[in-house]
């Protein structure tokens, strides 16, 4: 919205400002920063007072003895916070005159819908299952296949949308909607879940996810920017820029929601915002053709899902559990890891993976 104030540059020369990428995308991430972090306090009381209180978040999950208690008191679904704080920046910041930036805000809206129906149904109604499984990874998928499909009738994107490339590899892979429309939903889904997963312990996803997003909005600008494009060999797409803008609102968010949200949280962003989160990074992933490098960027994500995977499988296979407890930050947990330490360490985990996935760039 105020892109448009650069027309106004002949008036007064510093409104050109405006038309920098790099200038609004700061100032997105600023002005994400500043509403979720002055909002924070008053939305933690309202959801307070609403009886929004995570009661049960894990019950029939983990063991008994590793439910806090005192966390069960703290009041639930602050995504709506952190994912409308998001919203808001990316609309006053970003060029909506292009589709792209419209598919980003209408995919991470539909995701933050999903995960607010089910926080109310387990938050506001106490109906401690939600939604259930199926039919929340139904909805997950019918948005990603709708954004899929929508970034494929876009000029711009239909012949990228073409590839699969895979890091360290400067040629795709494959070629075909045949094995890249499958692999895009994928991405979406799986993102959208993992960050889900990691989202147990005070601060851990927000922490991860600004090293994530950091990574990809460096691509979206390189993507942007013809003589980077061209330099590191990776496909140019007229318009990605806009994409930073809504990575860096996203990352200026969860800043703002990680003053509230570090130990101890005076809230939790709830499915409301991890699944918003995840569907974000992963419509990123998809954008940029770069779904496989999630692998790597997100590889605290990567793990979170893995180790739930692995234990299932291995104890419906087998009868035997490889962890000692899922997620995997709760087999740290049980041996012995304090939350600060969990927290911290998987934080740098991300930032190690995040300058690995930047690395695969030039390393080709």
């Amino acid at each position: 919205m105020l892109y448009f104030l650069a027309e106004l540059r002949h008036l007064w020369g510093p409104l050109r400002l405006f038309e920098y990428i790099t200038f609004r995308a700061g100032a997105a991430a600023f002005t994400a920063f500043l509403i979720v972090a002055l909002l924070g306090s008053w939305t933690a009381r309202k959801l307070k007072q609403m009886n929004m209180q995570a009661a049960s978040r894990y019950e029939g999950i983990l063991p008994p003895e590793m439910i806090d208690k005192e966390k069960e008191k703290t009041p639930c679904m602050g995504g709506l916070l952190l994912i409308g704080g998001v919203i808001i920046s990316a609309l006053l910041w970003m060029n909506l005159t292009g589709m792209l930036s419209w598919i980003f805000i209408i995919s991470t809206l539909e995701f933050m819908i999903i995960g607010f129906c089910d926080d109310y149904k387990k938050v506001f109604l106490k109906q401690g299952g939600g939604i259930s499984g199926k039919a929340k990874l139904v909805a997950q998928t019918v948005v990603a296949v709708m954004t899929v499909f929508s970034l494929i009738y876009l000029p711009e994107c239909k012949k990228l949308m073409l590839d699969v490339n895979v890091p360290f590899m400067k040629e795709p892979l494959f070629h075909g909607y045949i094995w890249s429309v499958p692999l895009a939903v994928l991405a979406v889904v799986s993102s959208c879940n993992a960050v889900n997963l990691t989202d147990g312990k005070d601060g851990l996803a927000s922490g991860c996810m600004i090293f994530c997003m950091l990574t990809y909005s460096a691509i979206a600008y390189m993507m942007g920017h013809k003589f980077f494009a061209e330099y590191l060999n990776i496909p140019s797409l007229h318009g990605v820029g806009e994409a930073m803008v809504f990575g860096m609102a996203l990352i200026g968010g969860c800043i703002g929601f990680l003053w509230h949200n570090c130990k101890p949280a005076s809230m939790f962003m709830g499915d409301t915002g991890s699944l918003a989160l995840g569907g974000a990074l992963g419509t990123f992933a998809v954008v940029l053709r770069q779904e496989l490098l999630l692998i790597l960027a997100g590889g605290v994500f990567v793990m979170e899902a893995v180790s739930v995977v692995l234990q299932v499988g291995s104890f419906k296979l087998f009868n035997k559990r490889i962890f000692l407890c899922t997620p995997i930050h709760h087999h740290f947990e049980k041996k012995g890891w304090t939350e600060t330490q969990i927290v911290v360490r998987f934080w740098i985990l991300s930032g190690l993976f995040a300058l690995m996935a930047l690395a695969s760039l030039k390393l080709r």
